[in-house]
């Protein structure tokens, strides 16, 4: 994870964003590394994220899915998925 989580925002009306169900959509950047290179990645969540989940710290993504989009001259890919966990189980302090 690179950064805390933020509230998804519609581009047009500036209003928080929310997925089929009601559920608020929250925007989570990763860092995905490869042996020679790395990319951020922008992925929707519904719901606020886990708590545990940490700057830095591996993560797992569950139910990523990408979608290739398409806006006049420009295009990309949006990535969503079902949660993100922490990769790692938290310790618990004795």
């Amino acid at each position: 994870m690179r950064d805390a989580a933020r509230a998804g925002v519609d581009f047009e009306t500036k209003r928080p964003r929310a997925d089929e169900n009601g559920e608020p959509l929250y925007v989570v950047q990763l860092v995905a590394l490869a042996e020679n290179s790395a990319e951020i990645l922008a992925v929707k969540v519904p719901g606020m994220p886990s708590s545990g989940i940490r700057q830095g710290h591996p993560v797992k993504v569950v139910g990523l899915v990408a979608q290739p989009w398409t806006m006049g001259d420009r295009s990309g890919v949006a990535f969503r998925a079902a949660r993100i966990d922490p990769a790692l189980a938290q310790a618990k302090a004795s």
